[in-house]
């Protein structure tokens, strides 16, 4: 009893400044020592495109992407040994089955010896996406997918299926200043608009959680809510692109009053009761380094409007990626995958994740650099347009490609920009480019990789570079201006 007089006389553990990590390191990477000058010349020889930069050269931190640059729990290395290679229902199919009924609820995932599949897995998300689409492509000429912000493979997915992908960004996410704490919503007075005028060419609604191409901001409950009256209203399909359904559920526990008693599981849970299926790369909220997934709902408006569907989905995966009980992943990196779904709502692991992405982006504001507030849960995003303000920077110079060059040359932290260059387009016949809404430069963090000293020395090193921007020159594109996802494929110079 003395032991616990004397530690009720002292601050609760809560309470710290500073507090332990919710986890220990398993293993370290040494990272092997380039210069300034070797990375420089490095780039120039691939064309200043951060995409075919050797990631051996990075002696800083990788922010490209977060996309199965996770670092695994030592439970997912252990679960790989466990991994199944059997081509025909390995035992790693029937543990993702009951994680994801678990965590989404039961109607997502059927016993497929019991009926109609309505779970396919994939190697990653673009493929399940390249699967949907493909198949809605198919009912017909001129439809429309909108969203809240589709991401840059999602669009070009559409696309590339004859469907027109329609943004309607959060009008929160352009006004200067604003706090809101939901800017990735979907703006739902442009979707009433839409579908008042053309419903009947709209086969699903599609809202993604978070909102990666609207700077990573959350989609508030009441927003999915509405969306989900509306589709209902209009008998359509409500699907979610669910990379981060984890990390949003956790913005919708802080930030909406009615759900702050609530665990982040049961918030999960009543998302996906909201919607009709829902597309997923499981590299990001299902903490591996592959696998992606189609769901729908097995009593769902998709699965009822569109039935056949569902058959011509399992003829593609057949085709295409392997029989649908192991859908083009090895059993390892199933196990690894179920492994991970237990792990990522798991309220210690989320505080700390976006806690510490939140205050990345906090010393990157008390440096004065423009990055987008308040700060998501898987990047931060620095914004373009403010950064070289009051320079002669024009959009068609691209300075989030020169900031990115610069960025990786001088202190080996790769970025990816997401602006002006890789969500615009060029049309070749008027030789005009065509801007998009957002212009950032984002810094995905990887989950549980990096520590609190890797992204101050980041935050200080875009300092730098935000201090001469006067000095920073356009870049010239040599190569892909007029190509389709340009972003991953162009060639640049320096202009002089």
């Amino acid at each position: 009893m003395a032991l616990k007089e004397l530690i009720s006389k002292l601050p609760m553990e809560d309470l710290l400044n500073v507090q332990t990590r919710p986890f220990s390191n398993h293993s370290v990477e040494f990272k092997t020592p380039f210069t300034a000058d070797e990375r420089a010349k490095m780039l120039e020889e691939v064309g200043l495109n951060v995409f075919f930069f050797p990631s051996q050269m990075i002696t800083g931190c990788d922010f490209l992407s977060d996309s199965g640059t996770t670092t695994m729990t030592s439970e997912q290395w252990a679960a790989l040994h466990t991994g199944d290679e059997a081509y025909g229902s390995n035992r790693g199919y029937f543990k993702l089955m009951e994680q994801v009924q678990d965590v989404f609820g039961e109607k997502y995932f059927s016993d497929p010896t019991a009926g109609k599949p309505n779970a396919f897995i994939f190697h990653q998300g673009r493929a399940a996406e390249d699967a949907l689409f493909s198949l809605i492509g198919r009912l017909g000429e001129g439809m429309i997918i909108p969203s809240n912000g589709h991401f840059d493979t999602t669009h070009a997915n559409i696309e590339a299926n004859g469907i027109k992908a329609v943004n309607l960004f959060s009008p929160e996410l352009k006004k200067p200043g604003s706090l809101d704490l939901f800017k990735g919503n979907i703006d739902i007075d442009r979707l009433k608009e839409l579908l008042e005028k053309s419903a009947d060419k709209v086969p699903l609604i599609y809202v993604t959680i978070t909102n990666n191409t609207g700077g990573g901001q959350p989609v508030s409950m009441e927003n999915i809510k509405q969306v989900s009256d509306l589709a209902r209203h209009y008998d359509i399909p409500f699907f979610i692109d669910a990379c981060r359904f984890a990390e949003n559920s956790w913005f919708i526990k802080k930030n909406e009053d009615a759900y702050k008693k609530t665990s982040i599981k049961d918030i999960v849970r009543k998302i996906f009761s909201y919607a009709d299926g829902f597309t997923i790369s499981f590299k990001k909220d299902g903490l591996s380094n592959m696998g992606g997934g189609f769901f729908a709902k097995s009593d769902g408006k998709f699965a009822k409007k569109y039935p056949e569907l569902l058959d011509d989905m399992m003829n593609y995966q057949i085709i295409k990626e392997g029989h649908p009980t192991y859908g083009g992943l090895s059993g390892r990196d199933i196990m690894a995958l179920a492994t991970g779904l237990k792990t990522i709502t798991k309220e210690e692991y989320l505080d700390y994740r976006i806690g510490q992405v939140q205050e990345f982006g906090e010393s990157m504001k008390r440096k004065g650099l423009p990055v987008l507030t308040p700060t998501g849960g898987h990047a931060v995003y620095l914004d373009m347009n403010k950064f070289y303000e009051g320079t002669d920077m024009k959009p068609g110079d691209f300075g989030g490609i020169s900031f990115t060059a610069l960025l990786l040359a001088a202190y080996g932290h790769r970025a990816c920009e997401l602006g002006y260059f890789a969500f615009g387009s060029y049309d070749p016949e008027t030789e005009e480019e065509h801007f998009p809404e957002v212009n950032f430069v984002r810094f995905a963090v990887p989950r549980l990789k990096y520590e609190k000293q890797d992204l101050e020395s980041v935050a200080e090193a875009v300092k730098n570079i935000y201090d001469a921007r006067q000095d920073i020159r356009p870049v010239d594109v040599v190569y892909g201006k007029e190509l389709s996802l340009r972003h991953f494929k162009s060639r640049f110079k320096f202009r002089r």
